[in-house]
Formats: structure tokens, sequence, C-alpha cells
């Protein structure tokens, strides 16, 4: 069998924070997707997601890292998704999200030096300003790429929140780790659970 050792790297800058995180807060609309709204004439709205995107959200947790999703909208799309992902921390139809983040934190016992947060827009803010990660994909408006801590050349939708994943993966030492227990298996995660298809 050939073998492989992770090629992926990051500016070791970012590790000091990255290497702290223990729950990362994920926007959806422009994160997760790339923000378009396609509604019908029966008010459904459909959205599309990456597909490495969701693989990330589900290495983060195997990494011990909680994925949470905090969103200013609620769609039934995006509760399958999440369900799918088995993305069991999140708040839909979030109109303050700092006072819905507060609860979950307290949940989970997370600080907020312990919190990476993926935001594109001013309703974010509120919490890419107090969080010990900042990360603002490639679409985000000027002001939150101003607050964050890195800005990626990829946009929300398209890989962004993956390399993210990846990011926090790679600083607290569990992207090597994950990346070989894939080798051995793509059916079954690398603490020995059911079997689960490609997200």
């Amino acid at each position: 069998m050939r073998t492989i050792e992770p090629t992926l790297s990051f500016d070791e800058a970012l590790k000091p924070k990255a290497s702290r995180i223990k729950a990362a807060i994920f926007d959806v609309d422009g994160v997760l997707t790339d923000a378009t709204l396609y509604i019908s004439e029966a008010g459904e709205t459909l959205k599309a997601f990456n597909a490495l995107d969701g693989h990330g959200l589900k290495l983060l947790a195997q990494g011990g890292i909680k994925p949470i999703v905090i969103t200013g909208r609620d769609s039934p799309a995006v509760r399958r998704r999440l369900k799918d992902l088995g993305v069991t921390h999140a708040v839909f139809g979030a109109h303050d999200k700092l006072a819905a983040a507060g609860p979950l934190l307290a949940e989970l016992g997370v600080a907020w030096h312990e919190l990476a947060v993926m935001g594109d827009d001013w309703p974010d803010l509120p919490l890419l300003v107090r969080a010990g990660l900042a990360l603002a994909p490639a679409n985000a408006h000027a002001e939150v790429k101003a607050v964050s801590d890195y800005t990626s050349g990829l946009r929300g939708g398209q890989g962004f929140a993956r390399e993210c994943c990846d990011l926090m993966l790679w600083a607290t030492g569990a992207y090597g780790r994950l990346l070989h227990g894939h080798l051995e298996t793509l059916d079954t995660n690398v603490h020995g659970g059911p079997k689960e298809g490609r997200a």
C-alpha cells in the first residue's frame, strides 16, 4: 500500500489560538452555503451545501471539537442537513446570536477563548469579536474581515468551512490521526462507530 503523510499546513502564527479550540460555531448562509437563497412560489427555501464542508464537520467532531450552528434563518433544508451530519447543537432563527450562544457554551463548558466562530456578515460580529479564533470566508463583509484572525481565499459553501475544520484539526494535532484512520476504511469512523456515507 502506498504510504501517505499529511501535506496540508497553515500559518504557524494561527496555531496558538487554534490549538485551544474546543467548540466551533458556524453560520449557515454565506458560510455553509454561498448565501444564495432559492425561494419557490410556495415560499420553500432551497439551499446548496458542499460535501467537503459536510465531511469537515464530521471530522471536527471526531477530533474532539464540538460543531455548533447558529443561524438567523430556519428551514427544513438546514435542519435536514445538520441531522445528516450529526450536528446536535444548533439554534435556528436566532435574531440575537450572542444571546443564543451563551447557553450553548455554558452547557458544553466552553469558554470564549476556546471557541472558534465562522461568520460572514454583521449579525455574526458579536460572536466574532469575542471568539478565541475568528474566521471569515472570501465573500465576507469588509467589517467581518477586519475583525477576523484569518480570511480565507475560499467562499462560503465552496470549501471554506472544510478549510476551517482542517485548520483546527491541524492545530490540535488531530489531523494526521484522522487522515490515517481514513486510509483503513471510509465506511467506519476512527472510533469504530457505525458506517456512514459521504458527507
